[in-house]
């Protein structure tokens, strides 16, 4: 079911439910959750936990500061989690709450030669998120970053009753 709030120009995701045998999760569609209650948490977030496997399938978790803006978010990452992106550009990012869980799922990219307006819209939102703006270290904001583009997302605030999973449409 489409999401009024899903911004022009991004494919809806549909919404379902998680398939958890055993969790209690209800079948049908009553009380799912708009994808716009994850969008305004990944909007609102200071901190989201990426979650990358190394080339000997090793898991490896780490907090970092990103920006959600237009149905992706933008971030950088160290050494270590950088090279397992490398080896495997599908992570799983989780917001820092156990209770308001949200969860997305996606291929990450390296951003190079990032368009002049979203540097600025990347700028002005690390500013306000962090106080904190790329370009006043002398670099041009997003470039070199890394964006993950979900595949799929997942959230609850009263598990197992409001559980959903949304599904991307491939581009």
């Amino acid at each position: 079911m489409p999401d009024a709030s899903v911004k022009t120009g991004q494919k809806h995701p549909a919404a379902s439910r998680p398939v958890m045998p055993g969790y209690g999760v209800p079948e049908g569609e009553e009380g799912l959750l708009p994808w716009s209650h994850a969008e305004e948490r990944l909007e609102a977030a200071k901190n989201y936990w990426v979650a990358t496997a190394s080339d000997e399938k090793k898991p490896h978790a780490v907090p970092i500061w990103g920006v959600w803006i237009d149905g992706a978010l933008y971030f950088g990452i160290g050494p270590r989690s950088s090279r397992n992106i490398n080896v495997n550009p599908q992570v799983s990012v989780h917001l820092e709450s156990g209770d308001q869980v949200v969860i997305v799922e996606g291929h990450v990219d390296q951003i190079n030669g990032i368009d002049p307006d979203l540097s600025r819209r990347l700028d002005d939102a690390f500013s306000g998120k962090y106080d904190w703006r790329p370009s006043d270290e002398g670099v041009t904001a997003g470039e070199g970053s890394l964006v993950l583009r979900p595949s799929t997302a997942f959230a609850w605030t009263s598990f197992p009753g409001d559980a959903t999973r949304w599904t991307f449409p491939r581009e």
